[in-house]
């Protein structure tokens, strides 16, 4: 944060799951953002446990086993987010969700989960656009605050859209 309170350096992230156990996390897109700008973007493809694709979240993203069979494991992919998010507090779209998601991964690895702090921009949208919105899903938040999100339910289109709205109103 900066010296008004704002966020001006942090990761947007977001992760996609296989199914409807938080630790099934099959992608994870990551934006580091950086004197309020957004410096760099990561993407990975993770092989998910458990490793099944329920056909409702393959409709939502559109990723099945085929694509995630010969990926890395999360502790793999891990290896390469942490450092790159080091110290930085994090920005999520329904952060419930994504801190779920990490928490449940991390456990069933066995990691020791390193309490992230997390901000949650759909919070953010109700309280400073309130009833101003027909809604505060991810895209239309992302649209009012500028900011137009070409491939929604893929992970780092979704981490880049939470970043812009974080710049905007965190």
């Amino acid at each position: 944060m900066n010296g008004g309170g704002r966020l001006s350096d942090f990761a947007a992230i977001d992760f996609e799951t296989a199914n409807g156990n938080p630790s099934s996390v099959c992608s994870v897109g990551v934006v580091i953002v950086r004197d309020g700008v957004m410096a760099e973007r990561f993407y990975r493809l993770i092989r998910p446990v458990p490793e099944w694709y329920s056909y409702l979240n393959m409709r939502v993203h559109g990723l099945s086993v085929a694509d995630t069979a010969g990926a890395a494991s999360f502790p793999q992919v891990w290896a390469e987010v942490a450092p790159r998010i080091a110290g930085l507090p994090l920005a999520a779209h329904n952060s419930s969700f994504d801190e779920r998601c990490l928490r449940a991964v991390f456990r069933v690895y066995g990691m020791d989960y390193p309490d992230y702090e997390f901000h949650c921009t759909c919070r953010a949208s109700r309280r400073v656009f309130g009833k101003g919105l027909p809604d505060h899903r991810l895209h239309t938040v992302a649209r009012h605050c500028g900011y137009d999100p070409v491939d929604h339910h893929h992970a780092l289109a979704d981490a880049e859209a939470c970043a812009a709205i974080a710049i905007r109103i965190l």
